[in-house]
């Protein structure tokens, strides 16, 4: 619920309080997406002294309630968490000029609207490397939530360093059509196991729990996670994680917000930066083969000094 109160429909802009509110798609208690945005939240919190919110939203029409809500109530700031909020706050920033609308994942933009893009798909490569170094089967996969545009490109990124390290490895996908259902994410990755799969890179938020748990069943399964750090998910059976710094992205922004130097543009933030990065996990890359070892650590230091160009994916 959010607390704010509404004073006939118009902003509280009299207050010079900082306030900073983020609106998820999906539980924060998902150690991923979600979670690693509420973190960013109580950073702002811990570093610039904000009073914050956090709002769960599960429809269109709930994030645009919620944006109203929280630009009614004045606040500064007012966080979408997720590509699918553009359209909301698109309609909504106009109206309350005085608040500032972040959408991470997007790539919208107005007076008062900005966006942060990531480039996962560099350290997708990475994991796909790895991904494929460490198969024995020459089966890996990719499960996602939905079929969100940053997810699939993602999954493209990493099916292509796949080939870099294995030209012949075979990359299956799929989709759970949801988030939330940790139940469907391990049933996922029980059948692709069935199948052969070996390694699964999965980005389905609190759904992916579930693949963590197959892995946990599943001796020989080896997990890639996403977004968070996710290495002790599953410590025996966790490869290495895709990770975005989205707490660091975010006190950042916030920071300019608050000293008055933002501007509402498109923000990207790549390997270089480090705000993306493959976190390998050290208890298994002896999995993979040292030349195999060599050739990731080589690509991931091109990433960082911003030499290195993904090739072309379908």
């Amino acid at each position: 619920m959010i607390v704010a109160a509404a004073c006939s429909g118009t902003q509280q802009a009299a207050t010079n309080e900082f306030r900073v509110a983020l609106v998820t798609p999906g539980p924060v208690s998902d150690r991923s997406w979600n979670g690693s945005a509420y973190e960013g939240l109580e950073f702002i919190r811990d570093s610039l002294g904000a009073k914050i919110s956090h709002v769960q939203a599960k429809t269109p029409a709930d994030f645009e309630e919620n944006f109203r809500q929280y630009g009614a109530a004045g606040y500064s700031i007012v966080i979408g968490h997720g590509f699918e909020f553009q359209d909301a706050a698109k309609r909504v920033a106009p109206a309350y000029p005085r608040t500032v609308y972040l959408i991470t994942g997007g790539r919208v933009t107005g007076e008062n609207l900005a966006s942060v893009s990531f480039a996962f798909e560099e350290p997708s490569y990475l994991a796909g490397m790895a991904a494929a170094a460490a198969s024995r089967t020459g089966m890996v996969a990719c499960v996602g939530g939905t079929q969100l545009p940053t997810v699939k490109s993602s999954f493209r990124a990493f099916a292509a360093g796949a080939s870099a390290i294995r030209p012949q490895v075979s990359v299956i996908t799929a989709y759970l059509g949801n988030w939330d259902d940790a139940s469907a994410g391990r049933e996922q990755a029980l059948a692709l196991a069935r199948r052969g799969v070996d390694v699964i890179f999965q980005d389905a938020d609190a759904a992916g729990l579930g693949v963590f748990q197959a892995a946990r069943e599943q001796r020989a399964l080896r997990i890639i996670g996403s977004n968070a750090n996710q290495n002790d998910v599953a410590p025996r059976a966790t490869l290495g994680s895709v990770v975005i710094d989205v707490p660091r992205a975010l006190l950042l922004l916030a920071t300019q917000v608050k000293d008055g130097s933002f501007t509402p543009r498109l923000y990207r933030f790549t390997t270089k930066e480090e705000v993306v990065r493959w976190v390998p996990n050290p208890a298994l890359m002896n999995e993979l083969p040292a030349a195999d070892r060599e050739q990731i650590a080589s690509t991931a230091s091109l990433m960082r000094q911003g030499r290195f160009t993904l090739p072309p994916t379908p």
